[in-house]
Formats: C-alpha cells, structure tokens, sequence
C-alpha cells in the first residue's frame, strides 16, 4: 500500500511540474540578464542517440531508446521497476542509472540528437546494448539560458530561441554554438507548469 500510494504521489508530482529528486546537472550562475541566465556547467556524461523525422516524433523515439538504456539496456543489466515519471530499481546485482534533467534536443545534418545527462557520481558509464546509443563526454561550459513553460511546439521553441538570441545581442556574451532546447516534465504535466529552456553556449 504504502508502494503504491508513493507511486501515485510521484505520478501526480509530474502532473503539477514538481520534480521531486530528480538530479539536474551541476551549474552556477553567472550572471542575469533580465530573464536570460548565464550559467556555467561542470563536466559531465551523457547518453545520446540520433533519430530522423520530425521534432516531435523523433524526441518520443530518442526517448525511449535512452530510457531502454538507463533502465538496464547495458551490459551488467538488472531489471529496475519504472513509475511515470521516475524510475525504482529492484534488489540484486548490476548497474542502475538514475534519470536525470533535462531531456536535451538539438538538430544535425543526420536528424535529430537526443540527449539524457548522466549522474555527477557516474563516471564510468556502462556500454549500451543498444548500438544507436551513444556514451560521451561533456566538457565544461558556460550556456545563456531562457526559461519559458508551456508546450513546447516548433513555432514557440523557434521563437524563444529567436528571443534567447536577441538578448545576448550588445552584451559581452556571444553565442558560440547551435542553441539547444532542454525538456524538464514528461508529456502529461499541465502545460503552464511545464518547464523548457532554449540554451546556446556563450564566449566572453
């Protein structure tokens, strides 16, 4: 009983865009700059995969490529029990990786790459089964960033990033990369409580 009513309270948390123990990578911020934030990341992991077709789909089939991965599609596999939106491991032996935010979205010549940042304590990620996953290193960098809530659809990310941009524009900060959009909240929390956030890395 007490299981499932903590299955059922995580699963409303996500409803309601809390996100209750769920580790985000490590950042400091920099500096503000009205809404736009100047945040600077450590090193870290991530896993990733690349995926054709449209935003929307592709992001749905990263996702679960990556989720297969994390929730013990790796070599030294254990079976780990899911509730939406975070994942509780059973006993035994092998590797667990928690999920952590945000869900990272970017465009190449190839599709789309889908990223999930790994835990600051992993820092020796098991090899994937699955062969379109990919283990790779995130240097240090410093990333403006522009929150916004809502559904992200393509028209809303376009703008933002337009805005995001734009606010860099006669600081002493420059874009230096593609932006990149990072998702907080699965699907099924109410819009207004979603959090988004277009991000570029910056020079100074």
């Amino acid at each position: 009983m007490a299981s499932l009513l903590g299955s059922l309270l995580l699963s409303a948390c996500s409803v309601f865009g809390v996100r209750s123990g769920t580790e985000e990578p490590r950042h400091s911020v920099v500096e503000r700059l009205g809404d736009i934030e100047i945040r600077s990341y450590a090193p870290r992991l991530a896993a990733e995969t690349t995926v054709d077709g449209d935003a929307t789909s592709a992001r749905g089939e990263g996702f679960r490529r990556l989720a297969g991965y994390i929730f013990g599609g790796n070599q030294g596999r254990t079976r780990i029990d899911m509730t939406a939106p975070v994942a509780q491991s059973t006993a035994g032996p092998g590797t667990r990786i928690d999920m952590t935010a945000p869900v990272v979205q970017s465009s190449t010549a190839a599709g789309w790459v889908i990223r999930f940042f790994l835990p600051a304590g992993l820092t020796d990620a098991p090899v994937p089964n699955d062969a379109r996953v990919r283990i790779v290193p995130v240097p240090q960098e410093t990333i403006a960033v522009l929150r916004f809530s809502g559904v992200a659809g393509d028209a809303v990310i376009a703008s933002q990033r337009a805005a995001l941009l734009a606010g860099l524009t006669g600081t002493r900060w420059r874009p230096a990369g593609e932006p990149v959009t990072w998702f907080y909240d699965p699907p099924w929390t109410l819009p207004p409580l979603r959090r988004n956030e277009v991000a570029v890395p910056v020079s100074d």
